[in-house]
């Protein structure tokens, strides 16, 4: 992502973007119970976090967040809200477009580059129960995750569809999915869940989406 790019996220949030936003994703809230694991403080990760209403909602259910975004504007503000909550969400700037960025960005310190595909092994401390990316058309970033999950871990994945139909969203196919591309991209995992079309918000705007649950095998 370029400095401009970044720039124009910041500035975004700063003239307050997604300020009323705080519903969490309606996947997520419907699966959240099913993926979560027997244990006492299960670990999720946040790509592409923005302000975090989905780590908020996972911080107060217990969950400890490891919540990633480009803004830093996005990340003080939801850092704030977790300092005031006393909620277990860490928050890390990185640009999840950049090749050059390190695994160790998102997971500790794990010297393993993304441009490797994360082919690394994780010490089990290091790896993540449940890993969301929301509305972030990002194919590479949904296969490389794969490496970052426990076995038997979750991903929950959606982002905006291409269509004719006029819907809320972005307006440039660049930052939409063609169908079939999200489930292709989770080829690693077992898809437990997916389903493309036109849903309804809880706002009531009308948003086409490619949605998935997914879960890593036993012994991957």
């Amino acid at each position: 992502m370029s400095q401009a790019d970044r720039e124009k996220w910041n500035l975004r949030y700063r003239e307050g973007a997604y300020a009323t936003r705080k519903h969490p994703s309606v996947i997520l809230r419907d699966w959240l119970t099913r993926v979560t694991p027997e244990s006492e403080k299960p670990h999720a990760i946040d790509l592409a976090c923005g302000t975090g209403r989905n780590a908020l909602f996972l911080a107060r259910r217990g969950w400890r967040v490891t919540a990633v975004d480009v803004s830093e504007v996005a990340l003080e503000r939801l850092a704030a809200t977790a300092a005031d909550e006393d909620l277990e969400i860490t928050c890390r700037r990185v640009d999840l477009e950049a090749g050059t960025e390190r695994l160790g960005d998102l997971i500790g310190e794990v010297a393993c580059d993304l441009a490797c595909d994360l082919a690394c092994d994780l010490a089990c401390d290091l790896a993540y129960d449940l890993a969301i990316i929301i509305r972030y058309a990002n194919l590479p970033l949904v296969g490389n995750v794969v490496s970052s999950l426990r076995a038997g871990g979750h991903l929950i994945a959606e982002a905006h569809l291409v269509t004719e139909k006029p819907v809320a969203g972005p307006g440039s196919t660049r930052f939409r999915l063609a169908p079939g591309e999200l489930r292709e991209a989770a080829s690693g995992l077992d898809i437990i869940f997916g389903e493309e079309g036109i849903v309804e918000d809880p706002d009531g705007r009308q948003v086409a989406l490619a949605q998935i649950v997914a879960r890593k095998p036993q012994g991957a």
